[in-house]
């Protein structure tokens, strides 16, 4: 059995690979407990400069696991809050990780892997890569990722794409400033081994310092209340029941109630 993830050194530039592209590198507690302690243990570590994320196989993250969201769909709603304050944690500390990250995205990027793209400083996407922000259509809310993606593409963006659902190409994600840059799929890695040497090339504590400036100047979005409010946002609507009718019509493969008949 492959490891759920793997951490590769390369000098001074740490990737972490999202490893089970079986499953499109969809996560669960497993995924986000390992990505939490992989992105505090490099925090610590001195050698290392910067770090990437990114996925092995076809995707970079189709979001939460369908065994996962099955186990949230029947559980109740307190421990649907312990499990999305887990989830927020994480992306609040790659979001504050004192060191440069850069997504690394090919492939589908969905639900919560929006939420890791966003929570980047940096994410360069192969012209293959494709967001979407699907809760809605499950009856649920894009909640734990909504500061990192309000802070990525705005509030006026945001309220379209997290409630149509709708699919967004590369070239779109690169206009919405959801990725910085886009490249062709054989261009990818070189386009992040240049970005990263230029990293490499900044005074560490300056970046850190850069970093811990820009995110304190922004600080109302991603303050811990905030990251409460959005933890028990999802845990609320998952228990709810349009969230458990969404659910249910996921795994049943067929319409939810809330939709007209054609």
């Amino acid at each position: 059995m492959p490891d759920t993830l793997i951490v590769e050194r390369e000098g001074a530039v740490a990737t972490i690979w999202m490893n089970r592209p079986d499953v499109h590198n969809a996560f669960n507690e497993t995924v986000i407990a390992e990505l939490d302690a992989a992105t505090q243990a490099l925090a610590a570590d001195p050698e290392v400069r910067v770090v990437v994320l990114a996925g092995r196989g076809r995707s970079f993250s189709a979001g939460a696991d369908l065994n996962w969201m099955q186990r949230a769909a029947a559980a109740a709603e307190k421990d649907n809050l312990i499990d999305a304050r887990r989830f927020a944690a994480m992306l609040r500390r790659l979001a504050d990780m004192p060191k440069p990250t850069v997504a690394r995205v090919h492939g589908a990027a969905l639900g919560g892997g929006v939420g890791l793209a966003a929570a980047c400083d940096i994410c360069v996407a192969s012209e293959d890569a494709s967001f979407c922000m699907t809760e809605v259509r499950l009856g649920l809310l894009p909640a734990v990722i909504s500061p990192y993606v309000v802070r990525a593409i705005g509030a006026r963006q945001a309220l379209r794409y997290m409630q149509t659902a709708e699919r967004i190409s590369a070239a779109r994600a690169g206009q919405l400033g959801l990725a910085h840059e886009v490249v062709a799929p054989q261009d990818l890695d070189e386009r992040v081994r240049g970005l990263t040497a230029a990293l490499c090339a900044g005074g560490p504590a300056a970046q850190a310092h850069t970093k811990r400036l820009v995110l304190t100047l922004e600080a109302k979005l991603l303050t811990d209340n905030v990251a409460d409010l959005t933890a028990g946002a999802i845990a609320a609507q998952r228990a709810s029941p349009e969230g458990r009718e969404g659910l249910a019509a996921f795994f049943d493969r067929r319409a939810p109630g809330w939709v007209p008949p054609p």
